[in-house]
């Protein structure tokens, strides 16, 4: 492995980790905010294995899925879709208390396990 793609991975699990606690202190938008950036690092550590190159300073998650030919399940696909629009709406909320209403603990839990499983998968196809 890669020393770049173990540095993108060691970040996507910190990452991970700091979604938990925000779970954990109910800070919702931010949990699924750090989902995205796991998500995101683990791709991108895919593309450095692939690739050897640097990868693309760009946060959609579909692109750097396609370009990192990730082999995801359908319902994981689905999953990195949703996440990289709600990446958007959480990075930049245009009203705060709609991004929380549309965010509750429920699905926030449902998008955090989905990110770990998924970040799981990525790193299953490197190593």
């Amino acid at each position: 492995m890669r020393v770049e793609t173990n540095e993108w991975l060691r970040q996507s699990e910190y990452d991970l980790d700091t979604a938990e606690s925000m779970y954990a202190a109910g800070r919702y938008i931010y949990t699924i905010f750090m989902c995205h950036l796991a998500v995101e690092k683990a791709l991108k550590s895919l593309i450095v294995e692939q690739t050897g190159k640097v990868p693309p300073k760009i946060h959609n998650l579909v692109r750097l899925m396609k370009q990192g030919n990730a082999k995801l399940t359908y319902e994981q696909v689905k999953y990195v879709t949703r996440l990289s629009l709600a990446g958007i709406v959480t990075r930049y909320p245009e009203d705060l208390r709609r991004a929380i209403d549309d965010y509750p603990r429920s699905v926030t839990r449902d998008y955090l396990d989905h990110a770990k499983d998924v970040v799981r998968c990525l790193k299953q196809q490197i190593k």
